[in-house]
């Protein structure tokens, strides 16, 4: 039988806090570890982890939704095991059962890495990607960006172009994820607009109802090869700590880079 990992002391969480967790699912090895990993999924999820036809998708999967359930467990006195989740008519987990359900969190995992971002009380959306991987290209922005957004990349040389397109396309994932609604929100009807030394702003097509000034975005870049992006609905000029952790599940720990976003 697997042995639930041990979790820390419970963390605090302030309302104008965004906590992200990030791994590296492909560096943990250690038995221990995926053993207890596996003993905190829920039968479900052990069933959808064995559908992946690929090693390496099966351990993405094992590692980044054992993340989930070991991260929520730093906030509330629930045993990872013991987590339940629904989904709204889109897909999106949301905590029910036992547990707060002031509790919003986002997982995102990609080759390579695996994040999850929890807030309070707060809609919040994360996207990582491998910047890196083949196959991408900037001519997906010009079937799905916005026009501002295809004109601003294609201004760019050419060899800042593929760069520029994991920025905006990890910012749109992240506020689609934070609205709970997927591809059903159209990526052309947001814009982004990045200058240097700010932070993200949105804009948005009338007919997608929505505040530009209701919502706040933090661009990381957690390796070389990784872009990720956060997305929180708070208002824009309320003040937002975003800490992220860089993390073994149930392992030794790094120390916290606090960022500060500024409306």
């Amino acid at each position: 039988m697997s042995s639930s990992p041990s979790t820390p002391a419970l963390m605090s969480l302030a309302p104008d806090e965004v906590h992200v967790w990030i791994t590296e699912p492909e560096r943990i090895e250690q038995p221990r570890l995926l053993e207890a990993y596996w003993g905190v999924l829920s039968p479900q999820e052990r069933e959808q982890q064995r559908k992946f036809y690929f090693e390496k998708h099966r351990r993405q999967y094992l590692v980044s939704h054992a993340l989930v359930r070991l991260t929520l467990s730093r906030y509330e006195a629930v045993r990872p095991e013991a987590w339940a989740f629904r989904t709204n008519a889109y897909g999106r987990p949301e905590v029910m059962g036992e547990g707060s359900p002031r509790l919003h969190f986002n997982l995102s995992h990609t080759d390579g890495m695996a994040v999850v971002a929890v807030a309070l009380d707060a809609e919040v959306g994360v996207d990582v990607e491998d910047a890196q991987r083949h196959g991408e290209t900037v001519m997906l922005a010009d079937r799905y960006f916005a026009p501002a957004e295809v004109a601003a990349l294609r201004a760019l040389p050419v060899e800042l172009q593929q760069e520029r397109f994991f920025e905006y396309w990890t910012l749109k994932e992240a506020y689609i994820k934070a609205r709970g609604m997927g591809l059903s929100l159209p990526l052309g009807q947001f814009a982004f607009e990045l200058r240097p030394g700010q932070l993200p702003r949105i804009s948005f097509d009338p007919r997608l109802r929505d505040d530009p000034e209701g919502w706040q975005f933090v661009q990381l870049r957690p390796s070389a090869r990784h872009q990720a992006a956060l997305a929180v609905r708070r208002p824009r000029l309320q003040p937002l700590q975003v800490r992220w952790q860089r993390i073994v599940p149930g392992g030794e720990e790094e120390a916290p880079e606090l960022l500060k976003a500024q409306g």
